[in-house]
C-alpha cells in the first residue's frame, strides 16, 4: 500500500463546541478510553476536549505534530511513509517509558510519519456550509496534512470533492475509502434508541454500554443540552466575518 498506518488517535472535542445533545467531555473520553481499551494501535488523547474554548481542527492537527516534535528527528531511510490517522482526530504518540526511571524510548520509523485527517463523508460536505470552516483552514488541512474519508449511503465524496476548487486542487491527498460492506450504525441511531429505553447491545461495547446506563447519559433532557446555542465555530467565523 502507499502507507503504512501506525497508530490512531480519538480526539474528543470541548465541551465548548456547543452541540446540541453533546455531554460532557469527561463521559465521552472515558467511552472513548473503554471502547479502545483492548486496541493496540488507536488511543484517546484529551487535549482538546480540556481546552476551555473551542479549537479549531487546524488547531488539533499543528497541536499533535508539534506536541511530538521528536518524530521529526528519526533520521532513518525513507521508504514506505508512516501514517497517523486522526479518525477525529490523530496525534503522533510515540514517547513510552524505558525500563530505567526518567529515560524516554523514541520508537524508530523508516521515516518521518504523516498526520491525516480521517473523517465521514458528511464532514467533507460540511466544509461547504458558510462560516462553519475558514476558506483558509480548509486549504491547509487538505495541503498540508490531508483527509482519509470513508465513504458513507446517501454521500457521494468523488462528486463532492469535484464540485469543490480547493479539494479538487488536492485531491491526491484526499483519500476516498469506499465501504462496500456497509455499516449502517451512527452515533444519532444509538442516542435515540437510548432515549427510548430501546436496546445499544453490539453497537457498543459492552464496557462502554456499562458506563452510559450507570450515568444514565442519553435521555431527554441531555438531548437538550445546548439547545437554541449557536455552534461555537458559526459564532467565531460568523462574527469574524462582519469584522
Amino acid at each position: 500500500g502507499r502507507y503504512t498506518v501506525v497508530k490512531g488517535i480519538i480526539s474528543p472535542v470541548g465541551d465548548a463546541y456547543k452541540k446540541k445533545g453533546l455531554i460532557p467531555a469527561y463521559h465521552r473520553v472515558i467511552m472513548a478510553e473503554l471502547a479502545t481499551k483492548n486496541s493496540k494501535w488507536v488511543e484517546v488523547d484529551t487535549w482538546e476536549s480540556l481546552q476551555k474554548e473551542w479549537k479549531e481542527t487546524l488547531k488539533v492537527l499543528r497541536y499533535l505534530c508539534c506536541d511530538h516534535t521528536d518524530l521529526q528527528n528519526c533520521h532513518v531511510p525513507a521508504t514506505t511513509p508512516s501514517l497517523f490517522c486522526l479518525g477525529n482526530k490523530v496525534r503522533l504518540s510515540q514517547k513510552k517509558k524505558s525500563k530505567r526511571a526518567g529515560e524516554v524510548e523514541v520508537k524508530k520509523f523508516k521515516t518521518v510519519p504523516k498526520v491525516k485527517l480521517l473523517c465521514g463523508a458528511d464532514l467533507l460536505e460540511s466544509f461547504a456550509v458558510p462560516n462553519l470552516w475558514k476558506s483558509e483552514d480548509i486549504t491547509q488541512i487538505v495541503a498540508n496534512y490531508g483527509l482519509i474519508c470513508v465513504t458513507r449511503a446517501g454521500n457521494d465524496a468523488q462528486k463532492f470533492i469535484y464540485e469543490s476548487d480547493v479539494l479538487w486542487k488536492h485531491r491526491s491527498n484526499i483519500h476516498v475509502v469506499n465501504e462496500w460492506i456497509t455499516n449502517d450504525i451512527s452515533s444519532t441511531k444509538i442516542r435515540r434508541a437510548l432515549r427510548r429505553g430501546q436496546s445499544i447491545r453490539y453497537l457498543v461495547p459492552d464496557l462502554v454500554q456499562e458506563y452510559i446506563e450507570k450515568h444514565n447519559l442519553y435521555s431527554s433532557e441531555s438531548e437538550d443540552r445546548n439547545a437554541g446555542v449557536i455552534l461555537a465555530p458559526l459564532q467565531r467565523n460568523t462574527a469574524e466575518a462582519k469584522t
